[in-house]
């Protein structure tokens, strides 16, 4: 079935920890936490987004701050709907237009998981919804020429997922996903203050930790300075002030950076060897939060022998790739029939 371009078009990167938005016609992308904070006992939605990720670590005890996907994909379907409904609503679309949307998914998912992300979309007001491959928009979102018979390497490393592609002529020719990404650091960040400084703290600190002084190895944790985090000392139960090192960040992340270099060599080996020459020429592309964490990069390079490049925008890339797409009703209605 064939697209209608007679509609508003949506494309949705629908994170574990941020949804990314591209609305057709919008020069500027909406980005925003994917967080609902909601009553317990009555089920109200409270808030979404922005606003309820202000919340977190700062409710009573009656109102939960959640996220409802994990990993990936939806583990509350209901908050799920609610937030894409919250979403397609603030990006001021004419009360009586239903948009087609499309949704990026990870490259793992099973089919009754896609089916689920597109109900969810359908619930929120689409009048159509599509599911294409994260990897694969990241690559478009990216810049790489996906349609040219030369062989093209993606590594997305998202919030709850890591996906790892290469892809030739509009199409993905090996992957694998990982549900590892920045979630697992933030948790193996909260896990080692912990566990090194008896200091309780929370997501937000880990992820102010992560961006500013997370190193993806030990060798250069030298290059940046201690922080200064508050937290609840887990003896005495007091607030309390200290310096976190970057070195040991650096030894919450070792085992998740070991995960995706892993995961890359697994991809490389499966992958034909003219596109993996191809990738060798080219150099590997990294997208998401991920591509942040400093040094990865160098990692990669002196593991896999490699180029490793970053992406532009490497947040947007994937919400990027699915606008490029919504323009191209060739090959959407070549490679999108999945119609609900």
């Amino acid at each position: 079935m064939a697209l209608s371009w007679n509609n508003q078009q949506i494309g949705i990167d629908l994170g574990t920890a941020n949804t990314c938005i591209y609305v057709e016609g919008r020069p500027q992308l909406i980005n925003e936490p994917s967080v609902v904070s909601r009553n317990k006992k009555t089920g109200e939605i409270i808030a979404i987004g922005k606003e309820a990720y202000n919340m977190i670590g700062r409710t009573p005890e009656n109102i939960e701050t959640v996220r409802p996907l994990k990993d990936g994909v939806i583990a509350d379907y209901e908050l799920t709907a609610a937030m894409l409904h919250h979403f397609i609503n603030s990006v001021g679309i004419k009360r009586f237009v239903k948009p087609d949307v499309m949704i990026c998914v990870p490259s793992g998912v099973t089919p009754v998981e896609q089916k689920a992300v597109r109900d969810a979309a359908k619930s929120a007001g689409a009048r159509e919804a599509y599911v294409v491959e994260e990897p694969f928009a990241a690559a478009v979102g990216a810049g790489l020429d996906v349609s040219s018979p030369v062989g093209s390497m993606i590594v997305d490393i998202g919030g709850g997922t890591t996906d790892v592609a290469t892809i030739s002529m509009n199409g993905i020719v090996r992957s694998q996903t990982i549900r590892v990404g920045g979630d697992k650091m933030d948790e193996a960040i909260i896990q080692i203050v912990r566990d090194v400084y008896n200091l309780h703290i929370g997501l937000r600190t880990a992820e102010q930790l992560k961006f500013k002084i997370g190193v993806a190895d030990k060798k250069f944790a030298n290059h940046y300075e201690s922080m200064s985090i508050r937290g609840r000392d887990i003896a005495t139960g007091l607030p309390k002030r200290l310096l976190v090192e970057p070195s040991v960040l650096a030894d919450a992340l070792k085992d998740i950076v070991h995960q995706i270099i892993v995961t890359i060599k697994e991809v490389l080996e499966q992958t034909p060897p003219e596109i993996t020459s191809d990738v060798i020429d080219r150099g590997i592309v990294l997208t998401g939060g991920g591509a942040l964490l400093h040094h990865i990069a160098d990692v990669i390079v002196q593991v896999t022998k490699v180029p490793v490049f970053i992406s532009d925008r490497p947040l947007e890339c994937v919400a990027l790739g699915t606008g490029i797409l919504l323009q191209n009703p060739e090959f959407m209605n070549k490679r999108l029939k999945d119609r609900v």
